[in-house]
């Protein structure tokens, strides 16, 4: 009981708390984004790219009290415009703006206690993310993807463009996983079928991918037909069987710090021995519960990024780690290319989506962008075996 009381109290606090924050006068709140941006080298109404134009003074008092939220959703309200979000986005990062805003704290109290609480990524919870963006449509991930249908990020050594990057990054995984003819493959959140395709076409190998969502599940299988690949819509926690690789693209995003030890063991349990297993994984720079709140609103439900030390800890005594490679700068130019293909093919996109919908997409894409420039988010691919190989097994790639 007295636990319950205790969270009531932080909740009634929260509520005050926002409520205060709302009442704030509107020049209160402008002349502190003002003077938050200025140190940023952002101008209101300024001459620059990365300079904004606002349109409605409520959005001051928005950013004050709702932080991420507020931003995001003020510019999806056409409370304001910026010819560059990305370098707008990008300024905010480097002044660590992000960290003067943790003075409220408070705001987001609630969301910390939740995640504390609950399994937010429970079976029933990640079905969200599979309605909410998943499940969009094929044709925009056509459009925006392009070829590869590769909805990860790129591997941009030697490549010229978005597509010879994803082609690149397949061969990769490909190669880190030491693939030879007729090994089998489990891909987890095999997306929508391309490194499934591209794994049993090159290399030779039996793939078993999973997902969740319909819509990717019926792609993959058009795009993998007449070759040795098999398409489950299946949640990961339900699967077994036993594997000489395991791969895992851009899923453990979704898998949530209550799962990461299941998640390892699931991997471990389908793992045989001396088998190999790639995580590539977006990753924080520290450890959390909870990821940025209007991300988590509006794009990706339940999305919490792990840290090395979450990594670590969940991998703890079933994995020796092998590998570990970060290229999180290539996600910007991932993202930026993917960007360009959306503004691109909107045209032909529009009549299925509303212009609400493209102002958040569009701020999604580019301020994702920002924070892989700035270093604030990271892109791993991290190899572990379920035995103590010799050195010279990495020695070429």
């Amino acid at each position: 009981m007295k636990k319950w009381i205790w969270i009531s109290s932080i909740f009634l606090l929260v509520v005050l708390f926002c409520v205060w924050q709302a009442n704030r006068s509107e020049k209160g709140s402008e002349e502190l984004v003002r003077e938050v941006f200025s140190a940023a080298g952002v101008q209101i109404n300024g001459p620059n790219p990365w300079d904004i134009t606002v349109h409605d003074n409520q959005f001051y008092s928005r950013v004050v009290a709702g932080g991420s939220m507020g931003l995001g959703e003020t510019y999806m309200e056409k409370m304001w415009d910026c010819p560059a979000i990305d370098q707008f986005i990008y300024r905010l990062l480097t002044a660590k703006v992000d960290e003067e805003s943790n003075r409220y704290w408070i705001r987001n109290a609630w969301v910390v206690i939740k995640a504390k609480m609950l399994n937010l990524q429970n079976r029933l919870r990640s079905q969200k993310v599979i309605e909410i963006h998943y499940n969009l449509g094929n044709d925009l991930y056509k459009k925006m993807l392009g070829p590869s249908m590769a909805y990860s990020c790129g591997y941009w050594k030697g490549a010229n463009n978005l597509t010879e990057a994803q082609y690149n990054k397949y061969d990769l995984i490909c190669r880190k996983l030491k693939l030879e003819p007729g090994m089998t493959l489990l891909d987890i959140g095999c997306g929508f079928g391309g490194l499934a395709q591209y794994a049993a076409k090159n290399y030779k190998v039996k793939v078993v991918g999973i997902t969740l969502s319909e819509n990717q599940a019926a792609y993959a299988k058009e795009l993998c037909k007449g070759l040795p690949v098999e398409i489950l819509v299946k949640d990961y926690r339900d699967y077994s069987g036993k594997f000489d690789r395991i791969v895992s693209v851009d899923m453990f995003e979704h898998v949530g710090p209550k799962n990461y030890k299941e998640y390892m063991q699931v991997c471990d349990r389908c793992l045989k021995e001396g088998g190999l297993f790639l995580l590539h994984t977006i990753g924080g720079n520290r450890s959390t519960t909870v990821g940025d709140p209007w991300i988590g609103k509006y794009i990706f439900p339940g999305g919490v990024l792990p840290s090395i030390a979450q990594i670590g800890k969940a991998s703890e005594n079933l994995f020796v780690m092998e590998d570990w490679h970060n290229f999180g700068p290539d996600y910007d130019k991932t993202l930026m290319a993917w960007h360009a293909n959306f503004i691109q093919n909107w045209p032909s996109l529009s009549h299925d989506y509303s212009e609400t919908f493209y102002r958040m997409w569009n701020y999604y894409l580019l301020s994702c962008a920002a924070v892989f420039r700035a270093r604030d988010c990271q892109l791993w691919q991290v190899v572990f075996s379920k035995e103590r190989l010799s050195p010279q097994y990495f020695r070429e790639l």
